[in-house]
């Protein structure tokens, strides 16, 4: 038997009650474990930050800090090593495809009950993969080569383009990066290049495809985009 002790889970949930609830899960799934909780992204990267080695990410796609499958492409590109699995209400069978290509090792439906939660996390720490048996993942909308396209940006691209689908010009996002403008210019022109568009909106666009809308922006914020381009 694996020393449980050792274990060190984050559970990213901006529901305390389900927190708890999937907390005591892993507690009676995996004594002596760490378990750490968090209730925005930024929580989730500042345990990170730490040190010492993490487990598996219980990730939900709806928290502070997450714009649709964003947070899950900037944890798989900043810590490549630790595993994420999805625990969503979101049970369509797009997202769930949509997030393994993103790079999770697993999906988990909230809607699932404790039984099948602890299948599936011992199934992922096993080092296999655990996704509803009942979903077909196999079906192609024609959006792969795009999802590979979004899969290359490197973890401060996913965050420019998260802010350029808020509307955001270079300047603010400069002050939120603590970089130069010349610096956010560069990344702006990598992420065109990448995802193989002429403009900020057709990026973001681009991205909205993937994002069932949630990287949608508002016409104010497209009009700003577009004079700043």
């Amino acid at each position: 038997m694996p020393d449980t002790a050792a274990f060190r889970f984050i559970i990213a949930d901006d529901h305390p009650l389900f927190r708890g609830a999937l907390k005591q899960t892993l507690e009676t799934q995996y004594p002596n474990a760490r378990i750490d909780e968090a209730g925005a992204l930024e929580d989730v990267t500042g345990k990170l930050e730490e040190g010492g080695d993490v487990d598996l990410i219980l990730l939900d796609l709806t928290m502070p800090g997450m714009r649709g499958f964003s947070g899950l492409m900037y944890l798989r590109a900043q810590y490549s090593g630790v595993p994420v699995v999805i625990v969503s209400a979101n049970e369509e069978a797009q997202a769930i495809r949509r997030c393994i290509e993103f790079g999770a090792s697993g999906f988990i439906p909230k809607s699932h009950g404790i039984e099948v939660i602890r299948e599936a996390i011992a199934a992922v720490m096993e080092g296999n993969m655990w996704t509803p048996p009942e979903v077909d993942l196999g079906a192609d909308d024609g959006s792969a080569d795009l999802v590979q396209r979004l899969a290359t940006l490197t973890p401060q691209q996913v965050r420019v383009l998260m802010m350029l689908s808020e509307g955001l010009l270079n300047k603010q996002i400069a002050y939120e990066l603590s970089v130069s403008e010349a610096t956010v210019k560069a990344h702006v022109s990598a992420i065109l290049q990448k995802l193989g568009v002429e403009s900020r909106t057709q990026a973001v666009i681009a991205a909205s495809k993937i994002e069932a809308g949630q990287w949608q922006m508002g016409g104010e914020g497209e009009d700003q985009a577009a004079s700043a381009t």
